[in-house]
Order: C-alpha cells, then structure tokens, then sequence
C-alpha cells in the first residue's frame, strides 16, 4: 500500500490532500497478524489528537481540517483497520474488533503519553465512543461529527449480498453520487478533486473483500449506550443527506447536551465548515 500511495499522490488534484499525504508515516504494529506497515499521518505540534475518519473512507477525509489543527495539536490521522490505504491481508478478520485491536496497537506506538483528544467524523465517531471506553485514562476528551452507529443496532449482511454490496459501491455512478450526496451543496462544491478523493483507496489489494468482510461483521451500531464519561461534543449539519432527522432524534435522546447544529453544511462538518470545526476543536480539545 505504501508504494500504490506513493504512486498515487503526484496525481492528487487537491493540493491539500497532496500536502497531507506527504506527511504519511508507515507504522509497524505488532499482534494485528499483518506484517505491512499501517498509514498514520502525522504533522503539527501541540497536545495529542487522534482523528478518525468515517466507512470506506480514509486519511485523505482530513485534507481540510488538518491544516487549521496542525499549529495547535500534534496531529495523528491513521487509516482504520481495512479502509483507506491500509494493508488488507486475505484470511483476516474484518470487522469492529479488528479495528479497534488496530487503534490499541496504535496508541501505544504513540511518541507521547499525554491524554489524547479523539475526533471521529461518521462511522469514526462510534469508534472514537468504543475506543474512548477502552481507554478511559488515555483519552481526554472527544469531538465527534455527525456520528454514525450510536444508536440502533447491528445489521450484518448476508454472505453473496455482502459481495453484491462491495461491487454496488465500487461502481463509478455510485461513487459520485454518494460523494455529492455527503456535500450541503455539491453543484458548488464538488467537482474532479472530490470524486478523486472519494474513490482513490478502492484501488487497494484487497478493497472488495475487506469491505465485504466488514458488511457481514454488521459494522459499528448501538455503541452510544452508555457513553463514556470523558467530556463529549457532537457537531451536525442541518442539511445532512445521509444521516437524517430521526437518527439526530434518536442520538439526542441519548446525549445530557444538545447537539450543535451547523448550518449550511451536509454530512461532513470537517470539508464543509473546516474553520468552525477547528474553532470548537481549540476550544474543546485543548489539554491544561
């Protein structure tokens, strides 16, 4: 994966995905099975934080965010356990687990035993939720952007229908049309270097039969009950197609604050308002 990365990133369209790949580290993590390095890439100077990003999605999610951070926090944005540019060895375990057994493995290779701040965007916000529980000690405190998964419950897919549903998503059409649909306005705000972004990891080893895997896992559903006890702010956007009004209800109903609404933003806080979101992240997030 690092060479097909290496490879990949003088075609980046977005200079600002060029720039934060550039900072990509490859990691070794031992007790995961995989003797391939992981992608983490790490920049910034500061208190901890650990930015995960959302379902089949990757590093690259942060483009616009990271820069706004990096004079703050000392930023660690990896790849989830098979997503994005990770190593995808067939014969593994692809599912909530392995993910989380990967992000154990990675804060402990951290450089710092300072508390982390968690930012979990989408699905990575019920895994910043799991992870958070994990290590009550470890992690400070947490911002998640419109999060998926913490309420409901998991749905594994059927084997055959998870295939069906890799190919589904793979297609070309799919893909740009899911992109648009994650952008509050996406006639103004997406164009070639979106779609790349979007879809650049499916050229992987393994991206199908991952993501498949992940599919008959059931994914990452009902982790809100109960929230972990470190401090906890939710940022959502009021015109979000993906997440809609009774999955907020339902997540509100959980939370003791009211969730923050955005306006003018779709399901991704971090691309659509990047300078707000790093406001509250200086505000919530800072460690002493």
């Amino acid at each position: 994966m690092k060479t097909l990365l290496d490879q990949l990133r003088p075609a980046l369209l977005d200079p600002q995905a060029e720039s934060l790949a550039a900072e990509v580290q490859w990691w070794n993590l031992p007790g995961l099975g995989v003797d391939d390095p992981f992608p983490v890439a790490v920049l910034g100077q500061g208190s901890p934080l650990l930015l995960l990003h959302g379902f089949d999605s990757s590093f690259l999610e942060y483009r616009r965010l990271a820069p706004l951070l990096a004079d703050r926090f000392q930023l660690f944005i990896p790849d989830l356990f098979g997503f994005g540019f990770s190593p995808r060895p067939l014969g593994l375990t692809y599912g909530p687990q392995a993910v989380l057994r990967h992000l154990d493995a990675l804060l402990e290779r951290l450089p710092t035993e300072a508390p982390v701040g968690l930012i979990g965007a989408s699905m990575g916000g019920s895994v910043a939720v799991e992870l958070a529980r994990r290590h009550h000690e470890r992690v400070a405190s947490l911002l998640l952007l419109a999060p998926a998964g913490l309420t409901g419950r998991p749905m594994p897919v059927p084997p055959l229908l998870d295939r069906v549903g890799a190919w589904f998503l793979g297609r070309p059409g799919v893909r740009r049309g899911l992109c648009r649909q994650a952008f509050a306005d996406p006639d103004t705000d997406v164009g070639a270097p979106e779609e790349q972004i979007a879809s650049l990891h499916l050229q992987c080893p393994g991206w199908a039969e991952a993501l498949a895997a992940f599919a008959r896992s059931g994914g990452f559903a009902g982790c809100g009950d109960p929230l972990p006890s470190q401090s906890l702010h939710v940022i959502w956007g009021d015109n979000d197609r993906i997440l809609r009004a009774p999955q907020k209800q339902a997540l509100q109903a959980l939370l003791d604050q009211p969730v923050e609404t955005f306006p003018s933003c779709g399901h991704l806080p971090h691309i659509d308002q990047p300078r707000k979101v790093a406001d509250r992240c200086h505000a919530l997030l800072t460690n002493g």
